[in-house]
C-alpha cells in the first residue's frame, strides 16, 4: 500500500469533513476523560465515586444502544451525529460550569453523566456505520487508519495536557474545551452529503431489532468476539479506569498517570502508521492475539507500579488494541451490509459494554477488600485468558479479508 493510496480517502469531500468532525471532538474528549476523573476525586476522593460516575454514563448507554442502532439505520447517520454532538456539548458544558464555579456535587455529575451516556447510545452506532457510506471498499483500511491516526495522535497529547490543566488551571477548563469541541464537530458534519439508505417503509422498530438479532446470533465470529469483550471491557474499566487513578495517586502521581495514558495512545499511534502501509490479513486472529498485550499494564500496576515500566507496558498494550480495533472494523464493514451495519454494531456494543458497569462498580470495593495490587494482578491474568478462549473459535481464527470489488462496481461514493 503506497502513501498515495493511504491518503486517498481525504480527497473525498464527505470523508474529509467527517474526518474534521471526528478530529475536533477527539481533542476535547481525550482531555475531558482525565479531567472528569480527577474532578470526581476532588469532590469525593474514593474509587467508589469514580465507579459511580462511570457507571452512570455506561448504564443508560447500554439500555439505549439497540434503539440507537435502529435510528442510525433508519435516518441519515450524519444528521443523527449532528443532533447527538449538540446534546453532548450541552451536557459537558453544564458539568464544566459546575466544576469551574465550585458548585459541583457528586449527584449532579452522576445525573449529567447519565444524560451524556444516553446521547452516546445514539451517536456510537451512527459513527461506526458511517465509513462504508463515505469511501469505496478498497479504501476502508486506509480510511479507518486515518481516523485512528488523528484520534491516537491527539490522544498522545490529550491526557498529558488534560493532566497539566488539572494541576494548573483546574479540571473545569478541560471540560469546557470538550464542550466547545462537540459543538464544532456538529458544525463540520453539516458539510457531509450522503444519500439515505434504502429501507422498507413498513419496517417497525421491533422488526428491525429482530432482523439485527437474527443476523447477530447466526454469525459465529461476531457473537464469540462480542461475548469475550463483555468480560474484557469489564476488566479493563475496573482495573485501568477505576483502580488505576487511585493507585497512581499514591505512587506515580497524577502527572505520571497522564504519562501512562499518553504512552498507551502513542502505542496506538505507532501501530496506526504501520497499518496505513501494511494490509491486515486474518483481522480477528491477529487482533485478538495483539489485544492480549493489554494485560501487561494491569500486571505492572499490581506488581510494581514504577513509572518507566508502566509507560512501556501501556505502549505495548496500546499497539495491541489498535491491531484489534482495525481488525474488528474491517471484519464488520467488509462482511455486513450497510442497511444492517449500525444495528450489528449496536448489538456488538451492547454485548461488549453490558458488563462494564460491573467493572466500574465492583473493582473499587474488591480493591478495598482484597487489596488493589491483588485485584490488578488477577485482572491481568484473567484478561489474557479470555483472549485465548476467544481464539478457540475457528471462525475467529480463520475469518479472511473480503475480496475487493472491481473499481466499476465498488460500493461507496467516489471523490
Amino acid at each position: 500500500m503506497t502513501w498515495s493510496s493511504a491518503l486517498a480517502p481525504l480527497r473525498n469531500r464527505n470523508f474529509a469533513w467527517y474526518f474534521a468532525s471526528r478530529t475536533t471532538n477527539t481533542l476535547g474528549t481525550m482531555m475531558a476523560n482525565i479531567a472528569l476523573t480527577f474532578a470526581v476525586l476532588d469532590i469525593d476522593g474514593r474509587a467508589v465515586a469514580i465507579g459511580q460516575v462511570l457507571a452512570a454514563h455506561t448504564i443508560p448507554m447500554i439500555l439505549l444502544l439497540l434503539w440507537g442502532g435502529v435510528l442510525s439505520d433508519r435516518f441519515p447517520r450524519a444528521v443523527v451525529l449532528q443532533a447527538s454532538n449538540i446534546a453532548s456539548a450541552l451536557t459537558q458544558g453544564v458539568i464544566a460550569v459546575l466544576v469551574l464555579t465550585g458548585t459541583a456535587e457528586l449527584w449532579m455529575v452522576i445525573v449529567l453523566s447519565a444524560v451524556h451516556g444516553a446521547v452516546s447510545a445514539i451517536s456510537m452506532p451512527a459513527m461506526a456505520g458511517m465509513v462504508p457510506q463515505l469511501v469505496a471498499r478498497e479504501q476502508l483500511q486506509p480510511a479507518n487508519a486515518l481516523l485512528s491516526l488523528t484520534r491516537n495522535g491527539l490522544t498522545v497529547l490529550g491526557p498529558t495536557v488534560g493532566a497539566l490543566l488539572v494541576v494548573t488551571a483546574g479540571a473545569g477548563w478541560a471540560l469546557a474545551i470538550d464542550a466547545l469541541a462537540w459543538a464544532l464537530a456538529a458544525l463540520c458534519l453539516t458539510r457531509v452529503r450522503i444519500p439515505p439508505l434504502e429501507r422498507a417503509a413498513s419496517d417497525s422498530t421491533i422488526a428491525e431489532l429482530r432482523e439485527g438479532w437474527t443476523f447477530f446470533r447466526r454469525t459465529t465470529w461476531l457473537w464469540v468476539v462480542v461475548l469475550g469483550f463483555g468480560g474484557l471491557n469489564a476488566i479493563h474499566h475496573g482495573a485501568i479506569f477505576t483502580l488505576g487513578p487511585v493507585v497512581a495517586e499514591d505512587t506515580i502521581g497524577r502527572q505520571g498517570w497522564g504519562y501512562v495514558l499518553s504512552a498507551e495512545a502513542l502505542g496506538l499511534l505507532v501501530m496506526t502508521v504501520i497499518l496505513l502501509r501494511v494490509r491486515l490479513e486474518r483481522p480477528l486472529l491477529w487482533g485478538m492475539l495483539a489485544c492480549a498485550s493489554m494485560s501487561l499494564p494491569m500486571l505492572m500496576l499490581g506488581l510494581d507500579p514504577v513509572l518507566v515500566a508502566l509507560v512501556v507496558a501501556a505502549f505495548v498494550g496500546g499497539m495491541g488494541l489498535e491491531v484489534f480495533g482495525m481488525g474488528w472494523n474491517l471484519a464488520m464493514q467488509e462482511n455486513i451490509d450497510d442497511h444492517l451495519l449500525s444495528r450489528a454494531y449496536s448489538y456488538d456494543m451492547l454485548g461488549s459494554f453490558i458488563a462494564m458497569p460491573i467493572g466500574q462498580l465492583a473493582w473499587g470495593p474488591l480493591g478495598e477488600v482484597f487489596g488493589n495490587d491483588r485485584v490488578l494482578v488477577a485482572s491481568g491474568v484473567a484478561y489474557a485468558v479470555i483472549c485465548a478462549l476467544v481464539l478457540c473459535s475457528r471462525s475467529v481464527r480463520t475469518l479472511p479479508r473480503a475480496p475487493v470489488a472491481p473499481a466499476a462496481t465498488a460500493s461507496g461514493p467516489t471523490p
